[in-house]
């Protein structure tokens, strides 16, 4: 629309988004005939795939053309704005869900431990990035639903206070699994369930154990990238808004026995998108980024022993169990 629309303008996508359409082939980043044929979509309909990182046309404004020089689907641009360039990087974004990516390399792999196989981003000529992605479907929605539904909070940032009157959850445990789990269990069957309540039980544990949820289910990604990658992270760089919480990003911290890196500046799908195109138009290269949104970082460390985090772990993997076959 930016280029003309239907008049002449532009139709185009990059490899990022195309290939979470399923049409595309990963090894040649070109559309599937096969796939196209099954589906029995034309392929004259489809928009021509680029890189992530090119000058694709302008738009002209008065007397000026702009570039545009950068396209990115939502997660891989946080991909790229956390500027996790190397294999083994990886990233998560606490929004309404919560999506975990880990740069491979240049080679696709395929994960036998439940993960989704994407292309994280590539940048001109130089050969495609490929990404591991796991995806929890209920993150900050969850904190939405105790203010919404349950009323035990009038704002959404509220929920670090009350979280933080408790030391722990008390033995409760909260699955979210509002409309089923995603990565690494896939369970479709699976409905949100609140374990371990007794006549103890207030508020502030479910606050705390909401909060835990989202970070046990990313342990379980973590896992099953460990497993997949046979090279254990050893810090995770982390954004999206429940990240504002120093509270739940310690407690992550503590439950993933690694240390959790929140940069200053936590708009990093934009940023990611203004890296593609400004590497696009010689603005920088990569070997600039290093000081880009690093200082005033938060690291947090963990401050549990790894026993104490494997025991609260296990003991919400049976609380996934309990979750299943209700659907």
């Amino acid at each position: 629309n930016l280029t003309g629309g239907s008049n002449g303008g532009v139709h185009i996508t990059d490899v990022t988004n195309a290939s979470r359409t399923m049409f595309m082939d990963l090894n040649t980043l070109e559309w599937s005939q096969t796939i196209l044929d099954f589906f029995n979509v034309k392929k004259n309909c489809l928009p021509k795939i680029c890189s992530s990182s090119e000058v694709y046309c302008h738009i002209k404004i008065r007397d000026s053309e702009i570039p545009i020089a950068g396209i990115l689907g939502d997660q891989q641009a946080a991909l790229v704005g956390q500027k996790c360039f190397k294999s083994g990087e990886a990233k998560n974004t606490y929004g309404t869900g919560c999506f975990m990516l880990f740069n491979t390399g240049t080679t696709p792999f395929f994960s036998k431990s439940g993960l989704l196989t994407t292309v994280g981003y590539k940048f001109g000529n130089n050969p495609p990035v490929y990404a591991l992605e796991g995806s929890i479907a209920v993150a900050g929605s969850a904190i939405q639903w105790l203010r919404n539904n349950l009323g035990i909070i009038k704002e959404s940032k509220e929920i670090n206070d009350l979280a933080a009157l408790t030391p722990d959850v008390g033995g409760v445990y909260f699955v979210t699994a509002f409309s089923g789990l995603y990565a690494p269990y896939w369970r479709d069957d699976a409905r949100g369930c609140i374990v371990g309540i007794t006549q103890y039980t207030k508020k502030e544990h479910i606050a705390r154990a909401t909060l835990e949820a989202t970070c046990f289910q990313t342990r379980a990604i973590l896992e099953a990238m460990n497993s997949d990658s046979n090279h254990p992270l050893t810090y995770l760089k982390v954004d999206g808004g429940m990240t504002s919480s120093d509270l739940c990003m310690q407690i992550q911290a503590d439950i993933l026995g690694i240390n959790v890196d929140r940069p200053a500046m936590r708009e990093t799908t934009a940023l990611g998108a203004a890296i593609a195109a400004g590497l696009a138009v010689g603005v920088w290269k990569l070997s600039d980024l290093d000081k880009v949104n690093s200082d005033g970082n938060d690291i947090f460390k963990p401050q549990v022993s790894r026993e104490n985090a494997a025991q609260r772990y296990q003991l919400w993997q049976k609380a996934v169990e309990r979750s299943f076959g209700w659907a």
